[in-house]
Order: C-alpha cells, then structure tokens, then sequence
C-alpha cells in the first residue's frame, strides 16, 4: 500500500461537503485580485487584522485597518458585507484571531489565504504610507 493511500480516500459527497465548507472560509488572492482588476470588488471587504503600524508599512490595496488585539464589541460595519480577514502568511494567525471575533460579533468573515506574503509573492501591488509602495520587500508580521 502506499503512503498516500494509506488512509483511504473519503466518499465523493462527504469530500464535496469539506471543499466546499473549505471555501465558504477562505479566499484566494488570485480571486481577490481577479476581482480588482475587473472593478468588482462589491459584496466583501479585505480587512487587514495586524497593527496599524504593520497596516503603514504595507496593506493591500482598499483594505481597512481592524487590528485584531483591538476590536471593539461594537463595530459600525456593513452586515451584509462579507469580511475578508488577512494577516502576515500562514504562520502568524492574526487573520484568524480576527475572523473569529468578527464572527462572534454577527458578522459574515473568510481568511485570506497566505496573508499578504502571498499576494506579493504572487506579485501583485500594495499600498504603503510611505513612499515605498510596491517597492516594500519584506513584510514582517507585526502583530
């Protein structure tokens, strides 16, 4: 037997039923930037969930800023909005943090996957406070 068949593969709908709950919380940032790039971006919001100083150096491009050691019980949010939360990369879960406290405040949430890390790694843009722009090379987690 082979290792990777050593668990055997679940039935095709409990599989379906797992990808798409999967995908109900999560979103690709070739999708996001997909949409950017096609002006419709309408239905959610990229919610950038580490430090306003992590948010200075670099975000992407219309996020907003709610840090997730910070939010407040009441938000003045869209509740119609889906919530996409990102952070630093898959090893820092600041965008879960977040996700999960908006949730539990009533409001409709998915991760982004890979955090910022991803989206650059993949080349697309962000934006900086400073005059560094697309030119920022590392972004540090900052939590």
């Amino acid at each position: 037997m082979t290792n990777a068949l050593r668990f055997p593969a679940s039935d095709p709908t409990a599989a379906a039923i797992f990808f798409a709950a999967e995908l109900s919380l999560e979103a690709d940032p070739d999708d996001v930037h997909r949409d950017m790039l096609d002006g419709n971006t309408s239905g959610y919001v990229l919610v950038e969930t580490r430090s306003p100083e992590a948010f200075a150096k670099a975000r992407i491009p219309g996020a907003i800023n709610l840090p997730y050691r910070d939010l407040p019980e009441q938000l003045d949010l869209d509740p119609e909005l889906v919530y996409i939360c990102y952070c630093e990369s898959f090893q820092c879960n600041a965008a879960t943090k977040g996700a999960l406290a908006l949730a539990q405040r009533g409001y409709k949430v998915k991760r982004l996957a890979g955090g910022i890390t991803a989206w650059q790694e993949a080349g697309y843009p962000v934006e900086s406070d400073q005059l560094i722009g697309a030119g920022v090379s590392k972004v540090a987690c900052h939590c």
